[in-house]
């Protein structure tokens, strides 16, 4: 079979094609500009373009080896030139979702896929992280696992698939329902908070999402008895195994409590799978793997010394990342906590925007950027800095501020000063930060 992805390089499409070529299928595709995973497309000799996506090259592809599939993500306009061309010429067209469930079933892969609101890319990371390093005296992994992560991991590629592999570790994602493509061997749900309400209008439909997702696995873990949206009984009437984890394991030793909770996620799952293979690792062996968790890009990031990049942008994300930035302050001896916030989506922050009145009071400066505006509804007046600032409990710690020389001088001498320096963004302040601190 031959596909072809467009936006192939950034962290959602570019570890689906490495694990497509992995199964043996052919990949091609297209990407405006180099992405994240462009490095590891590379080193897997992955053919793609990368330039205006006008659809030359598509037409290329489709002349030369005849492509089956168009893979495209949500973000891609409807009247893009590739996806109308693969519409015009009959080639099956889908999100990247729909291809993910077939390979599962193709390959008869137990899945385990991780959900909710806040925390999937962390625990996913965590599995992958676990299922990497837990291996027997020839160094043969005990738990041989396919997975796909939406972020650019520092230990293994980002996606990968190897022949004999048992189970399929995934970050399911609930935008624009892409989760609900599958049925799952074992679902973690760690967290349960309203939010995309470009694709669900109220927080009922939000919910009742999840709710369906639930009633598509065989088996739930809830990473509390609050991710449960209709709770436990509900789902075990209905014959499903369900597992309520009791709260955070006191030996997780890493920073901060949601990270904290997160590897306890991991932990159950992890146990689960053992079980399902016959395998017995102690709880000791499981925990030493995940405490020796190195992190994520873009999750609580250490860019250098003192400076750190997290992708939170929805109030709760933000006010449990800054405690997780005073945990590590104080081990580093640090006076405190400067946040740079850049929020996400104008039509988002409409919806959130009473949540943030208490998320910033544990850090001691905050720098609040513009909104970054991506998939907007126009009729919504853009909320500024200013109108946000006054909505805070915070308020006379936070500043207006721009992605400019001023701010890079102040965050400097803010970390001269002795300060933890954390920049929260789902944006493109982040490629802004790296360049500043580095």
């Amino acid at each position: 079979m031959n596909i072809y992805i467009s936006g192939i390089s950034g962290t959602g499409m570019g570890p689906l094609a490495l694990m497509a070529k992995k199964a043996g299928i052919n990949v091609y595709g297209s990407d405006r500009s180099l992405g994240a995973i462009a490095n590891e497309l590379e080193k897997a000799g992955i053919e793609y373009q990368v330039g205006p996506q006008d659809g030359t090259y598509f037409s290329e592809k489709i002349d030369s080896v005849g492509i089956d599939w168009f893979i495209y993500t949500s973000a891609l306009p409807q009247d893009h030139p590739e996806l109308v061309m693969a519409r015009d010429r009959g080639i099956k067209v889908s999100k990247r979702d729909e291809l993910i469930a077939k390979l599962v079933k193709d390959l008869d892969l137990k899945m385990v896929a991780v959900a909710g609101t806040h925390g999937k890319t962390t625990t996913t990371s965590m599995l992958v992280w676990a299922i990497d390093k837990l291996t027997d005296e020839n160094n043969n992994r005990l738990l041989p696992s396919s997975y796909l992560v939406g972020t650019t991991l520092s230990f293994v590629p980002s996606g990968s698939y190897k022949e004999g592999d048992k189970f399929f570790i995934y970050e399911a994602d609930e935008y624009d329902r892409n989760f609900l493509n599958f049925h799952p061997w074992v679902s973690l749900i760690t967290y349960v908070s309203y939010d995309h309400p470009d694709i669900y209008k109220t927080r009922e439909d939000y919910e009742q999402a999840f709710i369906q997702f639930e009633d598509q696995s065989e088996k739930v873990i809830f990473a509390t008895k609050e991710a449960s949206i209709h709770g436990a009984d509900a789902l075990k009437a209905k014959g499903k195994d369900v597992q309520i984890i009791p709260g955070i394991d006191q030996r997780i030793n890493i920073s901060g409590s949601p990270r904290r909770e997160d590897a306890t996620t991991a932990f159950f799952a992890i146990k689960e799978m053992l079980s399902f293979c016959g395998k017995e690792v102690s709880d000791e062996r499981i925990l030493c793997v995940l405490n020796e968790f190195p992190g994520v890009g873009r999750r609580f990031e250490r860019i250098c010394e003192g400076f750190y990049s997290d992708y939170a942008h929805h109030p709760e994300e933000v006010k449990a990342t800054i405690d997780i930035a005073k945990e590590e302050a104080k081990k580093l001896s640090k006076k405190g906590v400067v946040v740079i916030y850049q929020p996400h989506q104008n039509t988002r922050q409409h919806e959130v925007r009473h949540l943030y009145k208490d998320a910033f009071d544990e850090a001691d400066k905050i720098y609040w950027l513009p909104t970054y505006l991506t998939r907007e509804d126009e009729s919504l007046p853009v909320i500024t800095p200013e109108e946000f600032i006054a909505d805070i409990s915070a308020k006379d710690k936070a500043f207006v501020a721009e992605l400019d020389d001023d701010l890079a001088e102040k965050i400097k001498a803010d970390h001269s000063d002795g300060y933890l320096i954390i920049l929260l963004t789902a944006g493109p302040a982040d490629k802004w930060f790296r360049n500043v601190v580095k």
